[in-house]
């Protein structure tokens, strides 16, 4: 197994698939298991997004020659001066992906590595993830790739792209079941102290971008909106206030926005309720009505379509206190 390696990619990316697969041996007193080898251009330290340097095993050309097994892809990202993620693809680094996926049976990329994986033509008609807050830029800079913000990870043919960060785990985890079996990787799982599965995906740790809108209109519907959450809200109320129609309205929020005013609304009332959970000890009813979803029947079923997961689910996992 080959990890790439590069100035400013993600600590975790890079360290956590082998601590997965070092516990391989240890549960299995099995010495063969995986032979993870890091590379890079150089055989220089590589300095990590954390600041830590790692020692690279072999250079990028060396890899070339040899046969592997997998290729793990790490990312990188650069955030700008509003704090919003940009994936980083560096051009050489592009190329020896293209180079080295040749030579591999299986690749898989760790985050926003899935964004190297895409700029090599690897992702071409196929369904990949990645990290919730680049996937928006993942799908607009590459069309031909289906973007699913939400699983964990996917695998498509023989190529594996995982979620967010510590979703490193989960892919390596999901790469020992496939090789050595399910029973394994549940022993690993425990020993780290983490789900062999995840109970649900990437969205309910994620936070609704704001969209840009291209008119005063919109932001006006949007904070209207805001300011009135615990209403009855209507598409009809929605249009009345922006004087348009209902069908120019649907228009505006399909163009604006690329959503229906009636999914906005929904979207809005369970980011207010997801607040409520986290920060308040408010009854799942009192949250409801306040934010405008009115009986606990509905705000569980929002919850369902928008998060895959339940109310009580979500507080359990993300509730701080004040």
């Amino acid at each position: 197994m080959v990890v790439l390696l590069f100035d400013g990619v993600d600590l975790l990316d890079v360290t956590g698939p082998p601590e997965v697969f070092a516990l391989l041996r240890r549960e299995t007193d099995d010495p063969s298991g995986y032979h993870v080898l890091l590379a890079a251009e150089t055989l220089d330290p590589v300095t990590t997004s954390a600041g830590v340097r790692v020692l690279p095993d072999i250079t990028f050309q060396e890899a070339a020659t040899r046969a592997i097994d997998t290729l793990m892809v790490p990312g990188s990202v650069e955030v700008d001066d509003q704090r919003r993620v940009h994936a980083i693809a560096d051009p050489t680094v592009v190329d020896w992906v293209k180079t080295l996926a040749g030579r591999s049976r299986r690749i898989a990329s760790v985050c926003v590595g899935a964004h190297l994986l895409a700029a090599a033509g690897l992702l071409d008609g196929k369904r990949a993830t990645t990290h919730w807050t680049t996937a928006q830029q993942l799908a607009a800079d590459h069309p031909s790739v289906e973007v699913d913000a939400d699983p964990i990870f996917i695998r498509d043919q023989n190529v594996w792209t995982g979620a967010g960060i510590t979703a490193c785990l989960d892919l390596s985890l999901a790469l020992v079941a496939e090789d050595f079996g399910e029973a394994v990787a549940l022993r690993i799982a425990r020993q780290l102290v983490m789900y062999l599965k995840r109970p649900s995906g990437q969205s309910q740790f994620s936070v609704p971008i704001e969209p840009v809108s291209t008119t005063r209109r919109m932001a006006d519907l949007r904070h209207h909106i805001t300011r009135n959450i615990p209403d009855s809200l209507t598409v009809a109320d929605l249009a009345a206030h922006a004087h348009v129609s209902e069908r120019q309205l649907t228009r505006i929020f399909k163009t604006e926005l690329g959503t229906t005013p009636a999914a906005y609304l929904e979207s809005a009332r369970v980011e207010a309720a997801r607040h409520r959970l986290e920060s308040t000890d408010d009854t799942l009813d009192r949250i409801a009505s306040a934010c405008g979803l009115h009986t606990t029947d509905t705000l569980i079923r929002a919850f369902r379509r928008q998060l895959n997961t339940t109310p009580t689910e979500y507080r359990n996992r993300f509730r701080h206190s004040g």
